[in-house]
């Protein structure tokens, strides 16, 4: 079996190189439990791979979300594993053989764990690939925060009548209530402009009657006496 830095240059050419990979023999990757389709936190994560070809041995590898492999177990057709370090056991993998499956669990599948995995089988100094089977934790979504805006609307909307939705806004038209509101005060403030313009020109007119009446004062003086002329002896 080659080294661990000598696999991993191994798998990385035939991620690569499409010329690597050859579709003699289909392999498959998936879940044992078919109605998975994300793990969850802390799951005991049963993997598969259907070989083919029963007298060769199966490489699992993962691919992170950065694109790094890290190679996981090698099994061999008698179901003797190698782990990284060349372990024979691992505290957060196992690996057996049963038939023309080879069996990946992951223990406690954790945010560590998360990534593509494939499984490999090395034929005569060809790398065959499986598709690549995802296994990440679902996407959170967050509710988008209408609880709140959609309360304001409603209440805008019961409260104000004039206040519409921009797709009911209509410019040709106006609603009864919206004209009492605009054209009551309008109208009311005209009357009162009317008004006070009645009793101004009122108040003038009467004001310049009186000065009319008055008696203008003789030499442009007022309480002015005719001047008597003098006579001279």
């Amino acid at each position: 079996m080659a080294r661990t830095p000598e696999l991993l240059l191994l798998l990385a050419l035939g991620l690569c190189c499409p010329g690597i990979q050859s579709q003699r023999y289909q392999m498959t990757a998936r879940f044992r439990d078919r109605t998975i389709t994300h793990p969850e936190m802390g799951q005991r994560l049963e993997l598969e791979c259907v070989n083919p070809k029963d007298d060769s041995g199966v490489f699992w590898v993962r691919q992170d979300k950065g694109g790094i492999l890290h190679f996981i177990v090698f099994t061999t057709s008698l179901s003797r594993n190698t782990f990284v370090g060349n372990a024979k056991e691992s505290t957060r993998f196992e690996a057996s053989r049963q038939g023309r499956f080879y069996q990946l669990v992951v223990k406690s599948f954790t945010s560590q764990d998360e990534g593509t995995y494939f499984c490999i089988m090395n034929s005569n100094q060809v790398l065959y690939f499986s598709p690549g089977l995802p296994a990440f934790f679902p996407v959170a979504t967050t509710a988008a925060p209408t609880t709140l805006a959609t309360t304001t609307q409603h209440n805008i909307t019961e409260e104000d009548p004039c206040l519409k939705t921009p797709g009911r806004i209509q410019t040709t038209e106006f609603s009864f209530s919206c004209d009492i509101f605009i054209w009551a005060p309008l109208a009311g403030a005209c009357v009162l402009l009317i008004i006070a313009l009645a009793v101004t020109i009122v108040l003038c007119q009467q004001t310049r009657r009186r000065r009319c009446r008055c008696k203008r004062p003789m030499n442009g003086k007022p309480n002015a006496k005719a001047s008597v002329p003098s006579r001279h002896v």
